[in-house]
């Protein structure tokens, strides 16, 4: 790294979110710096690979990138969606035919998503990579934010004139800056792993609600599922402890059989499950953006999504000014991006909120009103398909990338 370096905009987090603004912007004019602690590792995909849901507004983002031809041989369309409350006569689905699309979205793992961003970031010679790095200091000045970077032991300076924090729900950035969060814990660990059935998926995705709260399965490649499964705190350790045939003995009753009996699991592992909202994602000079600005529930999978709509409205407040010639940090230009992007992230985190609280409420009156509210949900196509265009991100107010539509 050179010690006393000036860029246009420096993004402080290399991940999928951070990548992914980078690669929007990159051929705009604008000289910049992706600092990042750990770039992904290449290696050879196996089975216990993690799953990301794309909606099918994130796969327009990376359409309008130019990067979802390569993407989308390793990806898995979802072609319906089945919601039930076990135990209960509440259930619902949504079809991608009725929504008028291929696919209400896309399954592709973490670690292929990752290989595709890093071989398009090699390719830009206005992206300046860092890494591996670590940010020690960050002060947001009038006309710039300076940053004091480690890399080999060696500290150096950075000066920008926009920085964007995509450093996680853990922000070093974000707390660094004081920037106040609403954070709570749900007193829930999410187990994911990757699990094959004995019949073929065919495209369908379940949410399945039950008394310690929702499962789900997501579709993927070479038969296998992606397993999301919501236990209390209390009983993390058992789950973990189970042998393979055990675990899904106990996976398979809460399920049950649509997909008839489960016969492999792979290697299992777990995050406890909270819920963060910055109260500003902007602060001075800085933008705050994906999990660094919102951690949500997994319940309606809309994390890594709504991080992509910050990147493609971020991306398209920018373009608009450098092409009007405006300093990029500038505070008018934050501004039209916090504008446009605080009602999606404010709907979105309290409606992931209410349905977790919702569906783990025990309460007879309120078990008996979701599941009717479902019913109700099933019998009315038009509130179905308002329900889809919001769940594939197609709602409100579009980005150029979120239509497909490339920025230039």
């Amino acid at each position: 790294m050179q010690a006393d370096s000036d860029h246009d905009l420096i993004i402080v987090g290399g991940g999928l979110v951070g990548a992914s603004l980078a690669l929007s912007l990159s051929a705009t004019g604008l000289r910049m710096a992706l600092v990042e602690a750990a770039l992904p590792g290449v290696g050879q995909p196996g089975y216990d690979d993690r799953a990301i849901a794309l909606a099918e507004g994130s796969r327009r983002i990376f359409e309008g990138l130019g990067l979802w031809s390569a993407i989308a041989p390793d990806a898995t369309p979802i072609r319906h969606i089945h919601v039930s409350d076990r135990g209960r006569f509440g259930f619902a689905h949504l079809d991608a035919a009725e929504q008028g699309v291929a696919a209400l979205g896309q399954v592709v793992t973490a670690r292929t998503l990752g290989q595709h961003l890093l071989t398009a970031l090699e390719g830009c010679p206005d992206i300046d990579m860092i890494a591996p790095a670590r940010v020690s200091a960050v002060i947001n000045h009038e006309d710039h934010v300076e940053l004091t970077v480690q890399q080999a032991g060696e500290p150096g300076t950075l000066r920008t004139r926009l920085l964007v924090a995509a450093d996680g729900s853990e922000s070093f950035i974000r707390e660094s800056l004081g920037v106040h969060t609403r954070r709570w814990a749900y007193g829930q660990h999410a187990v994911v792993a990757n699990i094959t059935p004995h019949l073929p998926h065919q495209g369908r995705a379940f949410e399945r609600f039950t008394e310690d709260g929702p499962v789900a399965l997501l579709p993927m490649t070479e038969g296998r599922c992606a397993l999301v499964w919501t236990v209390p705190d209390a009983r993390l350790a058992a789950i973990l402890e189970l042998d393979d045939a055990a675990f899904l003995a106990q996976f398979q009753e809460r399920f049950g059989f649509r997909l008839g009996r489960f016969l492999k699991v792979g290697r299992r592992s777990s995050y406890p499950l909270s819920m963060l909202q910055v109260s500003e994602s902007v602060h001075g000079r800085t933008a705050i953006i994906g999990n660094a600005a919102h951690a949500l529930h997994p319940i309606a999978g809309q994390g890594f999504n709504l991080g992509l709509r910050d990147v493609a409205a971020l991306a398209d407040v920018l373009v608009d000014a450098i092409g009007q010639g405006q300093d990029p940090g500038d505070a008018a230009v934050l501004a039209g991006y916090e504008q446009w992007r605080h009602r999606d992230q404010e709907v979105v985190g309290l409606a992931t909120d209410a349905l977790v609280r919702l569906f783990t409420n025990p309460l007879p009156p309120l078990r008996a009103a979701r599941d009717l509210g479902m019913l109700a949900l099933e019998l009315l196509p038009p509130a179905r398909r308002q329900l889809g265009r919001l769940a594939m991100g197609l709602g409100g107010r579009l980005p150029r990338l979120a239509r497909g539509l490339p920025l230039g």
